[in-house]
C-alpha cells in the first residue's frame, strides 16, 4: 500500500512539473514568434495547463477505467470553482469584467447542457458526442482568438528577455513526457489505492485525482493572490472549465467512448446524476452569475462555494 501511496504523489509531482515545463517552452515559443500575449494566455497556456487533466483522462479511458475519466472532467470543474477560485474570492473579493466572462461562461453552460443531456437520457458517451465536444473546443479557440485580436493591446513595463529556442523545445517536448508519465503513475495508483481501501474509482477521480490534476491552477491562484492579481483567478478558472468539458471529456470520449460509472446510488438514483453534474452546474452558477451581472465577487460567494466543496467531498467518501 505504501509504495502506490508514493508513486500516487510521485505521479502528482510530475504532473505539476510537466505542465510548468510545457507552459513556459510554449510560451517561449510563442513569444518568438511573435504572437500577442493575449493570445499566448487564451491558446497556448490554457492547453499546457489542461494538459494534465487530458492526459489522465485519456489514459484511464484508452485503459478502461471510463470512472477515472468521468470523474477527473467532472471533478476538475468543481474543485476549480468550489474550492481553487473559492479561495481567491474569499480572501480578496473585488470587481471583474463582465464583457470578459460572457464568451467561456455561454461555452461551458452549452457544453455542460449536452453532457448533462446525455447523461441523463442515455447514459453513454459515445464517440459522436466526442467530436461535437471537440468541435466546440475549436469553436471556443476561434471565439477567444476573434475577441483578443479586437482587444486593446496591453503596454508592457519592460521587454523579457526571449529563451533559447532549443531551450524552448527541450522544455516543451520534456514538459509532455512528464505529463504523459505522471498521468500513467497517477491512474495506475489511484486504481489502486482505490481497490485497497474498497473506495470507487469514481470517488477516487472526483476528489483527489481532480484535486491532482487542478493543482497548477491553484498554484497559480495562491501565487496570484500573493501578487496582488486577484482579478486574474475568474477567468482562467471559467476558461479552464470549458477545456474541461470540451477538450478534456471530447479526447477521451472519443478515444475510448464509455458509460456513465455508477459507484453509489441517492435515493435509489446513480449518485453522479443526483450528486455530481447537479452540483457541478451548481456552484458554477453561484460563481458566474453575481459577475455577470453586477460585476463583482462578495466574500459571502467564496465561502459559500468552500463549504459547498467541504460537504461534497464528506458525501463521496460517506456514500
Amino acid at each position: 500500500m505504501l509504495i502506490p501511496v508514493l508513486l500516487f504523489i510521485v505521479g502528482l509531482l510530475c504532473l505539476i512539473k510537466g505542465g510548468d515545463w510545457f507552459v513556459d517552452g510554449a510560451t517561449g515559443i510563442a513569444r518568438r514568434f511573435k504572437v500577442p500575449e493575449l493570445l499566448i494566455g487564451a491558446t497556448v497556456v490554457s492547453i499546457g495547463t489542461t494538459l494534465p487533466e487530458v492526459m489522465v483522462s485519456t489514459t484511464s479511458a484508452m485503459t478502461g477505467h471510463g470512472e477515472i475519466a468521468y470523474g477527473n472532467a467532472i471533478g476538475s470543474v468543481i474543485c476549480n470553482a468550489a474550492l481553487i477560485a473559492a479561495i481567491t474570492i474569499a480572501v480578496r473579493p473585488g470587481k471583474v469584467d463582465p464583457k470578459s466572462l460572457r464568451v467561456p461562461v455561454l461555452f461551458f453552460f452549452v457544453a455542460a447542457a449536452l453532457y448533462a443531456g446525455v447523461a441523463y437520457t442515455t447514459g453513454y458517451f459515445s464517440r459522436p458526442i466526442g467530436i461535437v465536444l471537440l468541435a466546440m473546443f475549436v469553436a471556443y479557440m476561434v471565439a477567444n482568438v476573434r475577441q483578443m485580436k479586437n482587444a486593446p493591446a496591453e503596454e508592457h513595463a519592460e521587454e523579457e528577455e526571449l529563451i533559447p529556442l532549443s531551450k524552448t523545445l527541450i522544455l516543451l517536448v520534456a514538459g509532455a513526457a512528464v505529463i504523459a508519465v505522471g498521468a500513467n503513475l497517477l491512474v495506475d495508483n489511484g486504481t489502486l489505492i482505490a481497490q485497497a481501501l474498497g473506495v470507487p474509482e469514481s470517488v477516487i477521480a472526483l476528489t483527489f485525482v481532480a484535486l491532482g490534476t487542478s493543482l497548477p491552477e491553484l498554484v497559480t491562484a495562491i501565487t496570484s493572490l500573493v501578487k496582488g492579481h486577484s482579478d486574474l483567478s475568474l477567468g482562467n478558472i471559467v476558461g479552464a472549465n470549458v477545456f474541461n468539458l470540451v477538450l478534456v471529456s471530447g479526447m477521451s470520449i472519443t478515444l475510448a467512448p464509455f458509460t456513465i460509472p455508477q459507484s453509489a446510488t441517492l435515493f435509489g438514483i446513480n449518485s453522479s446524476l443526483v450528486l455530481d453534474l447537479p452540483v457541478m452546474l451548481a456552484v458554477m452558477l453561484i460563481m458566474t452569475v453575481p459577475a455577470l451581472v453586477k460585476g463583482k465577487l462578495h466574500r459571502a460567494q467564496g465561502i459559500l462555494l468552500l463549504a459547498i466543496y467541504a460537504a461534497f467531498c464528506a458525501v463521496q467518501f460517506a456514500l
